[in-house]
């Protein structure tokens, strides 16, 4: 087998949020027919406990710990040279030499890069250049930044702004360096495309999959909630801004207003490192923060409602694919369906307004003529969701072989 460096913004395990699932879907997919040297972060201190897992998926293994408070005064550099925010947070001169030394004495035929902040440690000239270069963004994440602005007054949005603009930069500049640029869904590959014309060729969308088997109803999960309760479950990494506000939104402008219609409703909020703001929302009535737990499942399983009220998001909401291959009624956003082929009103509720997302959500309660969508979800699933497409789609990339057609994207 031909040796692969496979880079990660973040360790690929465990396999229990967005970023983690899909790096270490394709890393164990790949190390069936490459020897993989991995090279990854660990920016949260529970995560080291998982290094051992990923060894027998690799040839060779460096894990780097990354202490967030420190690396986000090491990203005001960016402010001095003129870079991204992103690129010093993630600069590391042990990461540099290690990688420096598999370019050299192992010398990968393919590597795969893994969130752009990654490319930095790629020498995209000169004879350590590795054979192919792929480069998995998943999100237009200057996207993200440029969203966080509009949310923003003050110095924070002309931050944001700055980064928005800059990471494109580096971003444009990666892509122009590699083989191939891999975004989560068509509409993230069709924005970027437009953001950067000059690698539109080289573009192209990979959805994610879903363990159908490991998220499915046959498994007896003991019921995590109160006898006689209508639960609603959002599930996700607490840390993670996009998700906070989303939770925000919902427990202090929503469920309020669902609770008083439906007083049984319960809100839990399911997910590791809940920020403060997130831990104080557990003070409101119904709504519990449960923090990180060994298996989301039991509370999707035995939710009435799982929730996904995105006002800023890009990619796909694994949240959403996970709610719906557990057989629930999902009610979410535009912005959390986007990139899913799943159908409004047929195989989930989708609402905006905050006024039509409570309507939603007490329907979803309430109305038995919405009780089939949660089997049309797993329908859905099961019709399009496998990973092993994707994952072939990700082989053909680095072998070089004939390259997907930028307008007939995998999804």
């Amino acid at each position: 087998m031909k040796p692969l460096l496979f880079l990660s913004q973040r360790i690929p395990f465990p396999p229990n949020k967005g970023d983690k699932l899909r790096a270490f879907f394709v890393l164990r997919h790949l190390a069936k027919s490459w020897k993989i040297h991995l090279g990854c972060f660990i920016d949260d201190p529970a995560d080291w406990q998982y290094v051992d897992e990923l060894r027998p998926y690799c040839e060779d293994l460096c894990c780097v710990g990354l202490d967030r408070r420190w690396a986000k005064i090491r990203s005001l550099q960016g402010l001095m040279t003129g870079t991204s925010l992103s690129e010093p947070y993630f600069r590391n001169a042990r990461m540099s030499g290690w990688v420096n030394g598999v370019l050299r004495d192992v010398r990968p035929s393919a590597a795969f890069l893994y969130s752009s902040v990654m490319g930095q440690y790629i020498p995209f000239n000169g004879p350590l250049r590795p054979g192919r270069v792929v480069m998995d963004f998943v999100d237009v994440d200057s996207d993200k930044w440029r969203q966080y602005a509009a949310m923003r007054t003050g110095p924070m949005r002309w931050i944001y702004n700055r980064e928005s603009r800059r990471l494109l930069e580096f971003d444009r500049t990666i892509a122009r360096h590699a083989d191939a640029s891999i975004f989560v869904s068509p509409p993230e590959a069709d924005l970027f495309r437009r953001l950067a014309p000059e690698v539109a060729a080289t573009t192209h969308a990979i959805s994610n999959g879903i363990d159908f088997d490991y998220f499915s109803q046959s498994a007896a999960h003991a019921n995590p909630f109160p006898a006689g309760s209508r639960p609603i479950v959002f599930t996700g990494a607490m840390d993670y801004w996009p998700n906070v506000d989303a939770c925000g939104w919902f427990a202090e402008s929503l469920f309020p207003e669902i609770r008083n219609r439906v007083p049984e409703a319960l809100f839990y909020i399911v997910g590791g490192n809940p920020t403060d703001s997130v831990g104080a929302l557990g003070n409101g009535p119904g709504i519990t923060v449960t923090g990180r737990v060994p298996d989301v499942r039991p509370y999707l399983a035995h939710a009435a409602l799982a929730v996904a009220p995105m006002r800023v998001a890009r990619g796909i909401q694994n949240k959403v694919l996970e709610g719906m291959s557990m057989g629930r009624i999902v009610v979410t956003t535009g912005q959390g369906l986007e990139g899913i082929d799943a159908i409004p009103g047929q195989e989930l509720l989708v609402a905006d307004e905050a006024g039509a997302f409570v309507e939603a959500c007490v329907r979803g309660l309430l109305d038995p003529s919405v009780a089939g969508l949660g089997a049309a979800a797993r329908r859905r699933i099961e019709q399009d969701y496998s990973w092993q497409d994707k994952q072939m789609a990700y082989e053909r990339l680095l072998a070089g072989g004939v390259m997907l057609p930028a307008d007939s994207p995998v999804s």
